[in-house]
C-alpha cells in the first residue's frame, strides 16, 4: 500500500496567514496613512513608466478577472462535485458493511479506502475510519499496519487543529523497524506538525525552536524520499521557505507545479504554497492567481481542509476587491464547518468581522450615493415627463402632416403614373390611327381617280365591277388586328397576365397567327378605359347585350371574385 504522505502548506494555517489578519487590522487603522504614502508615491512617477505599469496592470487584471469568473462559476457548481463524492462514499460503504464475507485484509483495504476518500473532506468521518484502521490493525495483529493506522489518525488530528492529540498518536510508533516509504511518512508528518505549531503559536520565543525541530524530520524524510518526486521537492522547497530562502524554494515549487500527472490536491498544495512565497516578495497579483488555481482546484476534488480559499479573500479584501471577498470567506466558513477543523473556524472568525464590516460601510456609502441619485434621477425624470408630453404633442403633429404629405405623394405616384399611361396609349393610338387613316385616305384618293377615270370613260360596268370588289369584312378584320398588334405593344404582358386569371382548363388557347380574341379584346379595351358597354359593343359592331352577356360567362370562369376582375385587369402594367 503506497503511503499517503501529508501535505502542509494548503492543509493547515501558516504564519503568512498570521500576519495576512494583522496587516488587515493596520490597513483599516491606519488607512489615511496608507494613501498619503501612495499619494506622494504617484507624483514620484513619470508618464512614461505610469503608461507601462498601467498596461502590464490590465493584461494581468484581465487574466486574473477570467479566473475569478472561473472560479465563481465552479462555486455555483461545488454541490454537484460534493454530491459525485458522497454517492461514490455511499457506494463504498456499501461494500464495507459488516457480514459482507471479506477477509481481514479486504476490510483493511476497504476502510482504508473510504478514510482516503473523507480525510480531506469531512475531520469526523476521516477519524471514525482512521479507528476503524487502528482495530483492525490491532485484531490482525500486524504491527506494520498499526504503525499505518497510527499515522493516518496523527494525520486527521492534526488536520483538525488537534495538536497535543495528534502529537500523543504519533509518540505511540515505533518507527526504527518500519519499511523505508513508512519511516518517510512519519518523518513528513512530524515536520509537518513542528511547522504547524510554530506557524499557530507565532512566538518569537517558542516558533524558532518549533521551525528546528521541524527541518531535522524533514531532513531524514528527504533523505528515505525519491528525488525529483513531488513530496522531495515539495517539502525541500518548504524547508528552504522556513530557512528564508526565498530563491531556492521558488525554484523547487516551479519544479513542483511542472511535473507530470499532478493530482487536483497536489496542484492545490503546490500552488497555495507557492503563493507565500509571492506574498512575501510583494507579487500580489501573481499570489491571487495561484490562490484562484488552488481554489478551483480544492473545490473539483471537493477538498473542504483547504486554505486557499481563505487566503484569497484576505488578498482580494486588501485589494478592495469586497464583493469577491466576502463570497470566499463565507465558502470557507462553509468549508470549516463541513470539515470539522478547529483552527480554520479560528482564522475565518478573525477576518470575516473585518470584511463584513467593510462590506456593510460600502453598503451604506452606496446607500447615501443611492438617495442622492435618486434625487437627482427624480428631477430629471420630471424634466424628462415634461419635454416627453411636448414632444408627443410635436410628434403626432409631425404624423399627422406626415400621413396627409404620405397620401398626397401615394395619390400623385397614381396620377403620374395613371398620366404616363395614358399618354403612352395615347401616343401609341394617335401614331396608329393616323397611319391607318393615312392609307385608307391613299386608298379612297386613288379608288376615286380610278372612278372619275372610268366615269369619263363612260365604263360604267367596270365601276360596278371596282365597288363590288371592295371587301368589308377583310378592312374590318385587319382594323381589328390592327388595334390588336398596336394594344399588344402597349401591354406585351396582356395574354399572360389574363390567363392567370383562370384555371388552366379555362386558359385562353390562341389560334395559329391570332393575336386575340373576343372575349380578350372586350377587357382590352376595358383596360383602355372604355368601361361603357355600348361604346364597346359599337367598336366591335356587336349588340349591348352580346357584350353584356361576354363579360358575364368569363367573369363567372374565373378564379378571382367577380367584382375585382375587372380591378385585376387594370393592375396590368404598360411596357
Amino acid at each position: 500500500m503506497q503511503p499517503i504522505h501529508p501535505l502542509k502548506g494548503h492543509c493547515a494555517p501558516g504564519v503568512e496567514f498570521i500576519q495576512n489578519i494583522r496587516l488587515l487590522s493596520l490597513d483599516l487603522n491606519q488607512s489615511r496613512t496608507f494613501n498619503q504614502r501612495i499619494c506622494r508615491m504617484r507624483y514620484l512617477l513619470t508618464c512614461c513608466l505610469f503608461f507601462f505599469l498601467f498596461a502590464g496592470a490590465s493584461r494581468a487584471n484581465s487574466g486574473t478577472d477570467s479566473l475569478l469568473t472561473e472560479l465563481n462559476n465552479l462555486l455555483r457548481e461545488s454541490s454537484a462535485f460534493d454530491a459525485a463524492k458522497i454517492n461514490r462514499i455511499a457506494e463504498m460503504r456499501k461494500a464495507f458493511l459488516p457480514g459482507g464475507g471479506q477477509n481481514p485484509d479486504q476490510q483493511y483495504s476497504q476502510a482504508f479506502r473510504l478514510y482516503d476518500e473523507y480525510r480531506l473532506f469531512n475531520y469526523d468521518s476521516a477519524f471514525s475510519y482512521a479507528r476503524k484502521l487502528q482495530e483492525l490493525a490491532a485484531a490482525a495483529g500486524n504491527p506494520s499496519r498499526i504503525t499505518d493506522a497510527r499515522l493516518k489518525m496523527g494525520f486527521t488530528l492534526l488536520s483538525a487543529g488537534l495538536f497535543k492529540e495528534a502529537l500523543d498518536t504519533l509518540h505511540t510508533i515505533h518507527i526504527a523497524r518500519e519499511n523505508r516509504d513508512t519511516r518517510a511518512e512519519y518523518y513528513f508528518l512530524m515536520g509537518r506538525f513542528y511547522y504547524d505549531l510554530a506557524d499557530f503559536d507565532n512566538d518569537r520565543n517558542y516558533t524558532p525552536d518549533y521551525i528546528r525541530k521541524g527541518n531535522a524530520y524533514i531532513d531524514s524524510a528527504l533523505e528515505l524520499s525519491a528525488p525529483g518526486s513531488f513530496s522531495f521537492l515539495y517539502y525541500k522547497g518548504l524547508r528552504e521557505l522556513k530557512e528564508a530562502n526565498t530563491e531556492s524554494a521558488l525554484s523547487y515549487f516551479i519544479q513542483t507545479m511542472n511535473l507530470p500527472d499532478l493530482t487536483l490536491h497536489q496542484l492545490a498544495v503546490a500552488a497555495s504554497t507557492l503563493s507565500d512565497i509571492y506574498i512575501q516578495t510583494g507579487q500580489t497579483g501573481r499570489a491571487i492567481d495561484l490562490l484562484i488555481q488552488a481554489a478551483i482546484a480544492d473545490i473539483r476534488s471537493s477538498t473542504k481542509e483547504t486554505a486557499a480559499i481563505f487566503n484569497l479573500a484576505g488578498l482580494l479584501f486588501k485589494k478592495g476587491d469586497v464583493k469577491n471577498a466576502s463570497l470566499y470567506i463565507e465558502q470557507a466558513l462553509d468549508d470549516a464547518m463541513y470539515y470539522g477543523a478547529r483552527q480554520r473556524k479560528i482564522q475565518v472568525s478573525s477576518i470575516m468581522p473585518l470584511i463584513e464590516g467593510e462590506k456593510l460601510n460600502r453598503v451604506e456609502t452606496q446607500k447615501t450615493i443611492l438617495i442622492i441619485y435618486s434625487a437627482i434621477a427624480t428631477l430629471l425624470l420630471l424634466t424628462v415627463i415634461v419635454l416627453a408630453i411636448v414632444i408627443w404633442k410635436q410628434v403626432r403633429k409631425l404624423k399627422a402632416a406626415r400621413k396627409t404629405i404620405t397620401a398626397a405623394n401615394i395619390l400623385q405616384q397614381e396620377i403620374n403614373y395613371k398620366l404616363q399611361e395614358a399618354n403612352k396609349i395615347k401616343e401609341e393610338y394617335i401614331g396608329f390611327f393616323f397611319n391607318a387613316n393615312s392609307e385608307f385616305f391613299s386608298r379612297i384618293e386613288r379608288f376615286k381617280k380610278l372612278v372619275e377615270q372610268k366615269i369619263s370613260d363612260r365604263k360604267i360596268d367596270e365601276i360596278r365591277f371596282l365597288v363590288n370588289n371592295i371587301n368589308i369584312k377583310k378592312e374590318k378584320n385587319e382594323l381589328i388586328s390592327n388595334f390588336d398588334r398596336a394594344f399588344l405593344k402597349l401591354f406585351p404582358n396582356f395574354v399572360v397576365a389574363y390567363n392567370q386569371l383562370f384555371r388552366e382548363e379555362d386558359q385562353v388557347k390562341l389560334k395559329e397567327e391570332e393575336l386575340l380574341n373576343t372575349d380578350m379584346r372586350i377587357f382590352a379595351l376595358i383596360r383602355m378605359c372604355i368601361h361603357d358597354n355600348e361604346r364597346i359593343a359599337r367598336i366591335l359592331e356587336y349588340s349591348v347585350n352580346t357584350i353584356y352577356t361576354y363579360k358575364t360567362r368569363i367573369k363567372n370562369k374565373s378564379i378571382v371574385p367577380n367584382e375585382e376582375f375587372e380591378e385585376r385587369i387594370m393592375e396590368i402594367k404598360t411596357v
